[in-house]
């Protein structure tokens, strides 16, 4: 199952991705790409330490999403791989509908909430701040609506006693087991 990877950070959903790709704990998912939206993202970093194909791909004019020219480009380059699957982790840009219908039921999207709960940006913050004694993180298929498309798995991180530091720190943990268990699971489907 090619599988490519849309970053724009830090990277440690990839990296963790990579992991276990490295240790055969990802069924016949094949990381073939891995491709960020910031030159200087870490994520960068990851690819090339594991020996991935990686490149930055500008997406201006535009800060927050992926359309217009860039929005062709990045389309383009992702079909030169051949993707069965793409994995947005940590893609902090709002995808528009022709990019969505260029991989319709290839595109899942790792989000830092039980969803429905807590959609958009700074899921771990609003958690934290409604008081919410269970939240967690989603991966779900891509869809035009921003966080709604159908729920693949979930994990729930009880939220006691955390700061919100700890609070990000236990969500990103059970986030590096989640995900790529989901590719395991969906590259069993192929």
């Amino acid at each position: 199952m090619n599988t490519v990877i849309l970053g724009s950070g830090s990277g440690t959903n990839c990296k963790a991705i990579l992991e276990s790709e490295k240790s055969g704990q990802l069924g016949s998912a094949k990381v073939v790409g891995i491709i960020s939206d910031h030159e200087d993202a870490i994520i960068l970093k990851h690819a090339r330490t594991m020996g991935k194909q990686h490149e930055f791909i500008s997406c201006s004019p535009f800060k927050t999403k992926l359309d217009g020219i860039a929005e062709d480009i990045w389309i383009d380059k992702i079909k030169s791989y051949q993707p069965d699957l793409i994995v947005l982790a940590g893609f902090m840009r709002v995808l528009k509908p022709k990019f969505i219908e260029a991989f319709r039921g290839k595109i899942i999207n790792l989000h830092p909430s039980l969803l429905p709960s807590f959609s958009g940006l700074n899921g771990i913050q609003k958690a934290y701040k409604y008081g919410v004694k269970i939240t967690g993180c989603t991966v779900h298929w891509v869809e035009i609506e921003v966080d709604a498309g159908k729920i693949i798995a979930q994990s729930a991180v009880d939220t006691e006693g955390l700061s919100l530091n700890e609070l990000e720190s236990a969500i990103h943990r059970a986030e590096h087991k989640l995900l790529p268990k989901v590719i395991k699971n969906l590259s069993a489907l192929l």
